[in-house]
This record gives C-alpha cells, sequence and structure tokens, in this order.
C-alpha cells in the first residue's frame, strides 16, 4: 500500500510541476496540454493499480491463495502469486456464492471486496471489523489464512 501511496505523491508532484511549468511557458496551450498529460498519468497509474493487489502476501503467500481459490472451483488464471484481476473476480465469484456480498464480479478488490474478504476470515475465527479497509489487522489474518498451499 505505501508503494501506491508513493507512487500518487510522484504523480501528484510531476502533475503539478508540469502545470506549473505550462503556465509559465504560455499560458493557453501548453496548460491544457498539461492537464491532459496529467490527468493520462493519474489514469494510467490507477490501471496499474487494478492490475495486482496483494495486500501484504509475498508471492508464496499469493500463490497458497490462488491455489486455494483454484481447489475449491474458482479459476484464478495463472498460479504466480501475483493476484490480479482474474484472481480477484475468482474470489468475488467465491465470496458471492458464500452469501459475503463482494459485489460486481470486476476484478476490482474495492471495499466491498475487502469486506467479503473480511467476512470470510472471519468464518475462521480472525475477529475482524468488517470495514472494506485492508488495515494492518485484515493484512496480517490474510497473511496468516495463506500460510499453506499449492
Amino acid at each position: 500500500m505505501r508503494s501506491n501511496v508513493l507512487a500518487r505523491t510522484l504523480v501528484g508532484v510531476t502533475a503539478a510541476v508540469g502545470l506549473a511549468v505550462g503556465s509559465l511557458a504560455t499560458a493557453g496551450t501548453s496548460f491544457a496540454a498539461s492537464q491532459t498529460a496529467a490527468k493520462s498519468a493519474v489514469s494510467a497509474q490507477s490501471a496499474s493499480a487494478l492490475a495486482s493487489e496483494n495486500f501484504g502476501l509475498n508471492t508464496a503467500r499469493a500463490k497458497n491463495w490462488q491455489c486455494w481459490l483454484r481447489d475449491n472451483g474458482y479459476s484464478p488464471g495463472t498460479i504466480d502469486g501475483d493476484l490480479g484481476t482474474n484472481s480477484w473476480k475468482a474470489a468475488q465469484r467465491f465470496f458471492n456464492a458464500q452469501g459475503l456480498n463482494a459485489g460486481t464480479v470486476d476484478g476490482d478488490p474495492g471495499p466491498n471486496t475487502i469486506r467479503a474478504l473480511q467476512r470470510y476470515l472471519n468464518l475462521w475465527g480472525y475477529g475482524l471489523s468488517v470495514d472494506g479497509q485492508a488495515g494492518t489487522l485484515t493484512r496480517a489474518a490474510f497473511w496468516d489464512f495463506n500460510e499453506y498451499g499449492c
């Protein structure tokens, strides 16, 4: 999560510098171009954030989660230790089938998916607050849950 915060900060600073330079160079078209470039950079960062979200799992434990999903009938795609869109779609399908309300199966591990994950981990006795945020306790429980697998 820290890398996402750092990336967003860097994109924001780069965009601000680009906007400042553009407005100083020419007040018209450069400013509009810089704004478009900044929006593109932010959009690209947002898209890459959706590409993979392991919530603190290393590659081995993420592979365990993927194997667990596969072994329970929900194909996460390639077992590679990278929890991308296909892995989260599989998890969302699983959570929804269990009545844990992950919401739309879109591969985005947003708040609904995190709440479903927290509900599921609570079935295993983790006692998490179901708040839709992958905080320290949720990450620790997810880490512990995925100790064994592949």
